[in-house]
């Protein structure tokens, strides 16, 4: 087990640092019955009042579950994928569970052998709200779907990905989550799937520009954009979620940038050619830029990558081409754009804040 762990090196240093904290101090032998009336009975006979610790039965519950998934799906050998050859294994837990998926889980699958090891335990540290710890009983939470009555999804998506507790506790307040909404979301990424999208519609005749020879500040901003892909996927291979969204929302400030500085809506007026090609150049590297952020948006911002796949005139889904950059071909029909987000007001933050802790008040 020793040996093991000191190949994972590419686990978060949370994890390796408790991991290790046990096994310096020595592993101490674990009851795996309780005295208890309720749980898994143990097969044995003489331990009729015994019940299996719940914390040694719930991670055989990763194997038996796809052993049921495979059952259900009539392929009774189906559950093999995930467990053997190079399938990886991600284990996402809070950091009061990493003993359980780095140490006991890991002895029990080598002493039944044959079973790929875990491949990874991205476990995250505590998250608060506005400085405190979550309590569902003092009412001191967000029930998902009291949020979902009011807000979209993928705001909480993206302010939780930003937020993320990956090395170090961190806190949910409900001005940050204002802020990442209207700064972010709506100022930078919105802003520029609202400007390209519904310049190109009212200028174009509702379709993607067909462009000339590219400039050099136009090819740059594409390559940028494949580089993004790679980086992203890269980083999400290593759990690295919140570099990997603040890298997606690096590019829509590129290509913020990059519109500004093209300025469309002021070479539409100087344009003599008929087709407008310096303008539809801009206007088209935009476009793509944004077929690019639809896809690397798409783990963090389902919802919203849907919609603009739409809006880009794409059919299907967002996941049918895979991780890459779906070409954007010139002519394609535009569907009428709506904004990806929606701006809140300052007064949510008192109006949400005082909604904490009604329990514990009450």
């Amino acid at each position: 087990l020793t040996d093991w762990i000191k190949g994972q090196t590419h686990w978060r240093r949370n994890v390796l640092s408790t991991t290790w904290k046990f096994l310096d101090e020595g592993l101490k032998d674990r009851a795996v019955t309780r005295d208890l009336d309720w749980g898994v009975t143990v097969p044995q006979p003489g331990f009729e009042r015994k019940r299996i610790y719940v914390w040694f039965e719930a991670v055989i519950g990763y194997l038996s579950a796809s052993r049921e998934w495979a059952r259900l799906q009539g392929d009774d050998t189906a559950w093999q994928a995930f467990w053997h050859d190079d399938a990886k294994s991600f284990y996402f837990v809070g950091k009061d569970n990493i003993f359980f998926h780095t140490l006991i889980w890991p002895a029990m699958l080598m002493g039944y052998g044959s079973l790929n090891l875990p491949y990874d335990v991205p476990a995250n540290e505590f998250l608060t709200i506005e400085g405190k710890k979550l309590s569902t009983s003092r009412g001191w939470a967000i029930w998902v779907h009291d949020y979902l009555e009011r807000y979209a999804s993928d705001a909480l998506r993206y302010t939780l990905a930003v937020n993320m507790p990956e090395t170090g506790d961190s806190d949910f307040s409900w001005r940050e989550f204002l802020r990442r909404n209207n700064n972010e979301l709506v100022a930078t990424y919105g802003n520029l799937a609202h400007r390209a999208l519904t310049f190109a519609y009212r200028n174009f005749d509702g379709t993607v520009p067909v462009p000339g020879e590219l400039n050099e500040c136009s090819q740059s901003l594409l390559n940028r954009a494949k580089v993004t892909l790679d980086t992203v996927d890269e980083l999400l291979s290593r759990c690295d979620f919140k570099s990997a969204v603040k890298e997606a929302m690096s590019l829509a400030q590129q290509a913020n940038r990059y519109l500004d500085e093209e300025a469309p809506w002021k070479t539409i007026k100087m344009e003599r050619s008929p087709d407008k090609i310096g303008t539809a150049n801009s206007v088209y590297t935009a476009l793509s830029v944004l077929a690019a952020l639809k896809t690397i948006f798409y783990p963090f911002l389902p919802f919203s990558s849907e919609k603009l796949h739409s809006f880009l005139g794409f059919g299907g889904s967002v996941e049918e081409p895979g991780w890459e950059i779906q070409f954007l071909p010139p002519g394609q029909k535009l569907r009428q754009p709506q904004p990806l987000f929606v701006k809140l007001d300052e007064d949510i933050v008192a109006k949400e804040s005082s909604q904490l802790g009604f329990l514990e008040e009450s």
